[in-house]
């Protein structure tokens, strides 16, 4: 193993957040090796797994005098030249930035709206190391690289447990929850801080970019946002069904004969009344101006049938309900010329008795 007269890591990839030097195993160094330190770095030197001292920015050279507790560790006999063996991590301490969290399942949430609904959400946060060694000796341990992508996914589980947290303590519509999300993120910032602090971090930044509820939620949200934009139902349907109508005899088939027009036709007005009287039995409350045209129809006499008595609209050739032969004799009512079936004893317009 060869001793290291100079430790230095110029070129830590963007990456990492902790390299060791070297990566496996313990490296051969002796009293008097140069420690080189970048700006954006720090060296924490360890031996046996002992933390013994954190270099900063500079050129350092290894003595007693910067690490007193090598003199106990080590033994002198040939003046400080003799190696011993220790790591040294490298330490970034620049500011990791576009950091992602979300929740990889639905969370159920007691909506003062919906009732329970699952809501999923994601974010942003950005952290740097505050405490080299603490980040070494709880996260990091042996080794011989630690990346971002370790450290999001172990930062990952911690957000999103304070997070449920949170959200339950939150008794808020779903509706007001993009009006809260600042509020949201200051708050799990600052509960974020000692669960950060614990592992040698420092929580800088912390956002909610969106807070959402499953996509079937989402239908029945902008369904009934939909409804209130139509306003009043009912004329909203009359609407509809009479578009329905419309377009049914504007397109009443391919084949452009009197027959597919007459079929067209029929199931336009079909559809158009079986919409018509799914509407009226939904809202129960049909037109005025509807219920007289229905009274007129029925006030208007026909001719007696001879058979059974009952009304025969004019220009009937047979009786609506008994199916028998309309008449066709008639007797003139000598009183104001009108004429009436025959067999009738009274005239249906003045009412003048008839003789036979």
């Amino acid at each position: 193993m060869a001793i290291l007269d100079l430790i230095q890591l110029p070129n830590q990839y963007p990456d990492e957040v902790v390299r060791r030097v070297p990566e496996s195993g313990a490296g051969e160094f002796r009293l008097g090796s140069q420690l080189v330190v970048r700006e954006d770095q720090r060296a924490v030197f360890m031996r046996d797994g002992k933390a013994l001292d954190v270099f900063g920015p500079g050129r350092h050279t290894i003595s007693t005098n910067n690490i007193p507790l090598l003199s106990s560790l080590i033994g002198l006999p040939f003046g400080g030249d003799s190696p011993f063996t220790a790591e040294v991590y490298f330490v970034s301490m620049r500011e990791f930035t576009d950091m992602k969290w979300g929740t990889l399942q639905p969370m159920t949430y007691r909506d003062a709206d919906f009732g329970m609904v699952r809501l999923r959400a994601f974010g942003g946060y950005s952290c740097k190391v505050a405490d080299p060694q603490l980040i070494v000796g709880t996260l990091v341990g042996s080794r011989g690289v630690y990346t971002i992508g370790q450290l999001d996914e172990h930062l990952k589980n911690v957000i999103i447990n304070e997070f449920n947290d949170l959200l339950g303590d939150t008794h808020k519509s779903l509706l007001d929850l993009p009006g809260l999300t600042k509020d949201l993120a200051q708050a799990m910032q600052a509960s974020l801080n000692d669960a950060f602090r614990r592992v040698g971090l420092q929580l800088l930044t912390f956002q909610i970019v969106s807070i959402t509820p499953p996509e079937e939620v989402q239908k029945r949200i902008d369904e009934r946002s939909g409804m209130g934009a139509v306003g009043n139902m009912q004329t909203y349907m009359q609407y509809q069904t009479a578009q329905a109508i419309g377009d049914a005899a504007n397109n009443p088939g391919s084949g452009g004969d009197a027959a597919s027009t007459g079929v067209g036709l029929g199931a336009g007005i079909g559809m158009g009344a079986a919409m018509a009287q799914a509407m009226q039995n939904a809202f129960n409350q049909p037109q005025q101006g509807q219920q007289g045209q229905q009274g007129q129809q029925a006030a208007v006499p026909g001719t007696p049938c001879p058979n059974c008595g009952q009304p025969i609209p004019p220009g009937s050739k047979f009786c609506p309900n008994c199916g028998q032969p309309a008449p066709t004799a008639t007797i003139t009512c000598p009183q104001c010329g009108t004429a009436n079936a025959a067999g009738s004893k009274f005239c249906t317009n003045c009412g003048t008795k008839l003789t036979a």
